[in-house]
């Protein structure tokens, strides 16, 4: 769940505006929100996408460190109507549009932890490494019109180190429906103590090992955040995606020695080939 230079994407985007039209004329996507990717260009059965993005983001949840990192993006993808199947790196996953206007999502994704390394600084030495494990995501939107102009967002994030929710709304730019084009969302993230503690949580025996003062947090509210979603075709088969999140740290997480500073922030861009 991690996450900008707004300009750069900028200058990238107006350069190439002038070669998108062919690829607006395409088939309605699933839903037509630049974050749900949709390989499927309207038509059943398989269709797959294959890219690279590269991100500058937070080394771990709280930290002051930043770096870049390269991931895989695109997804091997089936379609039949207006279900869809999907696989997507560490997460495989169905979502289906209901009445126009709902959509739902199931996913079983893979949660790396945190390891002590991921500080360059040293400041995670002593904590040991956190749990890997297993998450299952449930999503459902809900878009005031069928043109998904305006949409509602709750999510539900339980597994094996703990649980959280998320509330949010969106707003999507554009005029396209084959998925591109730009959003803005806003949502508030609220998590259970197990989570809370996992990630910024210190215990007794971390404490001695790292010098840093014990720390027990309950469940309530984690964060808030910002985060803006740009996605379009260069040509027929090449994408272009964006993403920029920015995460305000609520009260009990900002005041864990393990928070460096009170948000984290992301910004990423990536190239995608749809066969």
């Amino acid at each position: 769940m991690k996450k900008r230079t707004g300009l750069m994407l900028a200058v990238i985007t107006q350069a190439l505006l002038c070669q998108t039209t062919l690829a607006q004329d395409a088939k309605t996507a699933l839903v037509p929100l630049p974050s749900v990717d949709d390989f499927t260009k309207g038509n059943d059965g398989f269709s797959f996408g294959l890219g690279l993005g590269v991100e500058y983001e937070s080394a771990y949840e709280g930290s002051d460190e930043f770096g870049f990192e390269a991931q895989p993006a695109g997804a091997v993808q089936w379609r039949r109507g207006d279900d869809v199947f999907y696989f997507a790196g560490e997460a495989l996953g169905w979502r289906g549009l209901r009445a126009d206007k709902w959509l739902f999502d199931a996913v079983v994704a893979f949660d790396e932890g945190r390891e002590e390394g991921d500080s360059d600084d040293g400041r995670l030495n002593g904590l040991g490494n956190t749990e890997e494990g297993t998450q299952l995501v449930l999503q459902t939107r809900y878009a005031f019109d069928a043109d998904w102009r305006y949409w509602l967002d709750g999510r539900v994030v339980t597994g094996d180190t703990g649980s959280f929710a998320l509330l949010g709304a969106g707003r999507r730019f554009g005029e396209q429906k084959n998925g591109t084009g730009s959003e803005l969302s806003i949502g508030a993230v609220f998590h259970n103590s197990e989570l809370a503690n996992k990630d910024f949580g210190i215990t007794a025996v971390q404490s001695a090992a790292s010098g840093l003062s014990k720390t027990s947090l309950g469940g309530g509210f984690r964060s808030i955040g910002v985060n803006y979603t740009y996605r379009n075709y260069i040509n027929d088969n090449w994408q272009i995606f964006g993403e920029a999140l920015y995460e305000r740290f609520g009260s009990d997480v900002a005041d864990s020695p393990i928070t460096r500073g009170n948000y984290e922030a992301e910004i990423g861009v990536g190239f995608i080939y749809v066969f």
